[in-house]
């Protein structure tokens, strides 16, 4: 099977050269250059050939479709030349903009977006356009087919990130309730997919629950080149034991005192894993203790960003910051441990660590103050009053935390020239 690669690199020879992708679908390349899908069948005992049109104007996913299309029509004893000139009909008249995938995404995400928190809305729109718009957003509703979808959902699949495949199936099945809804389409062809998928994990996140293992892993991570952005995003998360989700959007105005002798980090509520209407009273905002070792990670990191909206900005949209999926396929590169540790697994590996040292010590009231750290939303209304609760304690055992992971591992200036490697 041919990659985007192949298709990119491929050049212009003295006579025309074909790229054969299988079932019939190849890049044709004439002598001047000029790139374009063709797709050989056989219908009545003949051989067929149908042009689908130039590349890269016309992707390798998309190509694929339309022979998978021509296949199922194929399949039901029709020619797939009959149906590829109807919808070339259809084009010429025109389609309507409105009738496209993303336009009506659109609209069902603006209408979601009034019961979403901003971070959630924001995080659906961007992963809606990195992963599903380049294939489905320009074509007309009526005409998408469960081939064409689950197509989307393998690319996602084969780079690992199997949670975000199955809330893509979720979402793009969102849009086609949507649209039934609104008598735009019949049938949501996206509804039965999830069982194409590998299944989701379940259960706790994998994690390391040995400070010298976590450890180990840390700096094995550290010492692979990667960008800057997501090296610091590591290590303050591992220092902190944050959301991922957190991290990933934190901003330099969050974090103050960087100069004295309580420096925190003041998460707003509407960045905390609370309820809508929880989310919108600045009473259950949360503030998290940090550690010298912390506050060296966010003084290297706000100078690497260089006054950018986001602490740890995106690799390729400096405006934005890192996804929601950078870590995870970060970590994935450390293969020795990948099954171990995952981002979400810092919390685990300090929530072990830390409740185990307090039996050591005979420290049961550490217990609670460990949760506490962990923002667990907790019952009734202690929430409003638990900003500063136990601050003391917090800071010392944030600091004890710090003090064992990072135990002989190189300051995090360093970290900006491993990602340069």
């Amino acid at each position: 099977m041919l990659t985007d690669q192949q298709c990119r690199a491929a050049k212009a020879e003295a006579s025309p050269l074909k790229l054969f992708d299988g079932n019939g679908l190849f890049l044709h390349v004439t002598k001047t250059g000029h790139k374009g899908w063709r797709w050989k069948y056989r219908f009545g005992g003949k051989e067929q050939l149908l042009v689908f049109g130039p590349y890269p104007d016309l992707s390798l996913r998309q190509a694929r479709d339309m022979r998978d299309d021509g296949r199922k029509e194929l399949r039901e004893g029709r020619d797939p030349a009959e149906e590829f000139r109807r919808r070339a009909k259809r084009r010429t008249l025109g389609i309507d903009p409105d009738s496209t995938f993303a336009a009506i995404a659109e609209r069902w995400h603006a209408q979601q977006s009034a019961v979403w928190k901003a971070r959630h809305s924001d995080d659906v729109k961007v992963r809606m356009e990195a992963d599903v718009y380049p294939a489905l957003g320009r074509l007309p509703i009526r005409e998408i087919r469960p081939a064409a979808i689950m197509t989307v959902l393998k690319a996602v699949e084969k780079r690992g990130a199997i949670e975000t495949a199955h809330r893509l199936r979720q979402r793009i099945s969102a849009v086609f309730r949507f649209a039934i809804a609104n008598e735009l389409v019949e049938v949501d062809p996206a509804a039965s997919l999830g069982d194409g998928l590998r299944p989701k994990k379940k259960g706790r996140f994998p994690a390391l629950v040995k400070v010298v293992q976590a450890r180990e892993f840390l700096e094995a991570y550290e010492a692979d080149p990667g960008h800057p952005s997501t090296k610091l995003a590591s290590r303050l998360l591992a220092l902190t034991v944050a959301r991922p989700g957190v991290i990933q959007v934190a901003q330099l105005h969050e974090f103050e005192g960087l100069d004295g002798k309580e420096p925190i980090w003041r998460i707003p509520a509407e960045k905390m894993k609370l309820g809508l209407e929880q989310s919108e009273i600045e009473a259950f905002e949360f503030i998290v203790p940090l550690a010298t070792q912390a506050v060296e990670v966010v003084k290297v990191a706000a100078a690497a960003a260089k006054n950018r909206k986001y602490l740890f900005p995106s690799a390729r949209h400096s405006d934005r910051p890192i996804t929601n999926n950078t870590l995870n396929a970060a970590y994935r590169k450390v293969q020795v441990h990948f099954r171990k540790h995952v981002p979400h697994g810092w919390r685990t590996s300090f929530s072990t660590i830390m409740n185990e040292r307090a039996l050591e010590l005979d420290r049961p009231g550490d217990r609670t103050v460990i949760d506490l750290m962990l923002a667990h939303v907790q019952d009734g209304v202690e929430p409003t009053y638990n900003r500063a609760t136990y601050m003391p304690r917090r800071r010392l055992i944030a600091q004890e935390w710090a003090d064992m992971l990072l135990e002989g591992v190189a300051p995090p200036a360093t970290l900006l020239d491993v990602a340069r490697r």
